[in-house]
This record gives C-alpha cells, structure tokens and sequence, in this order.
C-alpha cells in the first residue's frame, strides 16, 4: 500500500468514526473483509491456526487476533494496543435547556478536552440509542445527525473586551451546544427528535421508545491534506484512531507463520479503569482462552511483545521551549519512542531496541521523547498493560500538534511510516 492510498484510507476511516461505537463498527467491516470471524465472549471458542478472529465489548472496545502456523505458547503473541476514545462533549442525560427563547443541550466533557476550539463549530452528534421495539423488546443502534445541528457560539470581543489576554472557559455555562431557536417556550423532547431521526435513519428497526443514550457532539469538518505541499493531514480524533487504523492495516498484513493482535480498548482518555477498559479484564480474558490455562498465558507472555500506539507531542514551533532540547520529535521524520524514568510509560532499553531494529528493518526514522522534568507526563494504555500482564512493552507514536483538541495536526508521513513499522512487527 502506498503512502497516499493509506493516508486517503485513513482519513475515510476517521470520518466515519465520529464515536468509539462507530470506529468498532468501521474496524468490523475491515476485518470481516478480511476474513475474520466474529466471536462473543458468552460463547466456547474453538480456535484454528490461520484463522483470524475478532471480538467486542460494549460495542466500544475490540480485540482482533490471528494465530499463525507456530505454537503460539512457544513463540508468542506480537501485540498492538491504541485506544478507540477522545475527549469530547458528550450529552447529558437530561438535556433539554431552554432560555430566552433558545434551545439548547446539556453536555458533560469527557476528558482532558482542549475546550476554546470548541467554539464556532459546525457540530453533529453521535453515539448509541438504547431503545424499546414494537414487540416490547430492548435493543440498540449507532445513530448519526450528519449533518450540522448545533454550534456553541463565541462572546462577541465588545461584550468581553479581556477576552484575548485573561479569559478562562467556564465547562459548566460557557460550552453549552445551540441547536434551535423556539417559536415558543415550549421545551422540546430530546428522546423524541432522537426517536425521528431513528426512524428515518434506521429502516430495519421499529423503535418505539427512547430508553437512553450515549451521544457526542463532534465537528463536520471532514479530514484534509493541508500545508503548501500537503505535509500535514488535520482531523479530529487523531488522537488515537490514528492508530487504531494503523495496528488494523498491519495486522490484515500478519505474516502466516506469526500469530497476531489488535486490542483497541473504550475510555484511556478516564483512566481505562472500566469493563472495556485497558484496565479491565477484557484482554487478559482474551489471551487466556488462546492460551488455555494460567500456566500457558505466563509462558506465552514471556515470549510476547506489546506495543502501545499512542500519538506524541511533536515540537510546537511557537513554544519550542516546552520541549527538552534533546528529545524533541519533529513532525514527517519518524514515529517516536516514548521514555519516563518513572513510568508514566512503559519503554525500556530492551523493548526501545526491539522496536529501533524494526524501523531499521523498515528503512524509516525514527525519534525520541521524555518529558522536560519541570513538566508533568502524560501516560497511555502501555503500563496499565505490561503491569497487568507482565508482557514485555513500548510506548511509541507519531508527533501531533494540539491533542486534545477538537481538530489536531499530524505529518503526512509519520503514520504511513509507523504503518510500516508495524507491519514489520507483524512479519
């Protein structure tokens, strides 16, 4: 696969996911593409060397994996972790705001979400419906507005003239999504306009009643090429279906004799502390019914590797100094090792080789980053991991601009090159 074939491919698969509900659907559709057979967790699995399976928790989380020709407690797993999540504004269950004639929606902000370019947005919303059928039966369905129906508009600067230099954001009154103005005082039903759009947007189901919901606000603006020769690829969620997409496409490309996995887990941006979390039980479940027994996961973890895909800062041209000078990562030269002497990531010089040996073996770049030590470090799904599972471990990433923000930057080439890398991993 080429770089812009995989890039094109990569942006399509972002815009089609705009919550972790449908980023597992899109992986779904991949691997089934590519083979692979659905198993669920409350059944008996009966696994076959060349084979490649999958399997979901809560709709938001999944595992892929393939086992390949060699036994795989005697040679083990080689492993990709990336998180299906990112912070956003998702809507509160009881929602309906009206006042002074507007319409609006309650939302609570999950997690460490840059709130400012929130503003001035064409948003959408999307998420999970639970829902009661004409037969009386609870059932749910993804569902997607689309299309623009809500903005969070600016204070205009003559009504806050501080605006520029000292205001802060307020994530209770400031950031509260404008879908409609009334006719009236009247408060609309949100479970009802949820109910209509399903109805419209889903012929195969008879809802009848809203139960519930897990919905998130997201921004219409599709992925782009931008930068005077196209160096850049700007999008939402970059952070971490980046590299969700990347460990799928590698993973489809695993080599026969080698067996293979993609977890992609729901809620690292909280802390991965829930049933489809990274701190849940869902991957050593997993790997225990490939293994067989306790005995055979400890012996196939020790000859295992991990390793957690998650996107690194790259080096801010207009705050460099927020980078130490010598481990500072430079967007389109290379995917980025991530080091913490306390930790916060899982590397160590054993699995930081591994992993220089296979962009060598890929004739790509690659880099280094550890925190200045007056900063504090962020961490990812790569400890919570190697702790749980004992399995050998590196954090890795390609260098972004404004994480956490409701459109983030990264170079054309990084994630084509961790692609690479990755697929080397696989071999």
């Amino acid at each position: 696969m080429n770089d812009l074939k995989y890039n094109q491919g990569m942006m399509d698969f972002i815009e089609m996911s705009p919550t972790p509900f449908h980023a597992v659907e899109q992986i779904i559709s991949r691997l089934e593409c590519s083979g692979y057979q659905r198993l669920f967790e409350a059944d008996a699995w009966s696994l076959e060397q060349g084979q490649g399976y999958f399997v979901c928790r809560n709709d938001s989380s999944i595992i892929a994996f393939k086992l390949g020709t060699d036994d795989v407690i005697s040679a083990g797993i080689r492993m990709l972790g990336a998180h299906t999540d990112s912070p956003c504004l998702k809507v509160k269950p009881q929602a309906e705001i009206v006042k002074n004639g507007y319409f609006q929606l309650a939302v609570e902000v999950y997690g460490g979400a840059l709130l400012a370019p929130w503003f001035d947005r064409d948003l959408s919303l999307a998420g999970r419906v639970n829902y009661l059928d004409t037969d009386g039966e609870m059932l749910h369905a993804l569902v997607n507005f689309e299309i623009p129906i809500a903005v969070i508009p600016s204070l205009a600067i003559h009504l806050d003239r501080e605006v520029n230099t000292s205001r802060s954001i307020n994530s209770q009154t400031d950031i509260v999504p404008l879908i409609l103005k009334l006719p009236n005082e009247d408060k609309p039903d949100f479970k009802n306009i949820l109910l209509q759009l399903m109805q419209k947007q889903c012929k195969d189901c008879d809802a009848v009643e809203i139960l519930d919901y897990e919905l998130s606000f997201y921004d219409v603006q599709p992925p782009a090429f931008v930068g005077l020769h196209q160096d850049f690829i700007a999008a939402a969620r970059l952070d971490n279906l980046l590299s969700c997409y990347t460990g799928l496409m590698a993973l489809t490309e695993v080599a026969d004799n080698v067996s293979g996995l993609l977890v992609c887990t729901d809620h690292e941006e909280v802390g991965s502390t829930s049933a489809s979390g990274a701190q849940g039980p869902f991957l050593k479940s997993v790997l225990e019914r490939i293994a067989g027994s306790s005995e055979n996961l400890t012996r196939m973890m020790d000859r295992s590797l991990m390793i957690s895909a998650d996107n690194a800062h790259g080096v801010h041209p207009n705050f460099a100094d927020r980078h130490d000078d010598n481990h500072g990562p430079l967007i389109n030269q290379g995917p980025v090792i991530k080091s913490n002497a306390n930790q916060r990531y899982a590397t160590n010089s054993e699995t930081s080789a591994l992993f220089r040996l296979l962009c060598q073996k890929a004739d790509i770049p690659v880099q280094s980053f550890v925190v200045r030590n007056d900063m504090g470090c962020g961490s990812t799904i790569g400890p919570i991991t190697a702790s749980a599972l004992g399995v050998k471990t590196i954090d890795v990433g390609v260098p972004t601009f404004a994480m956490h923000s409701i459109r983030e930057l990264a170079g054309y080439w990084d994630a084509y090159y961790l692609y690479r890398a990755l697929r080397e991993f696989y071999k």
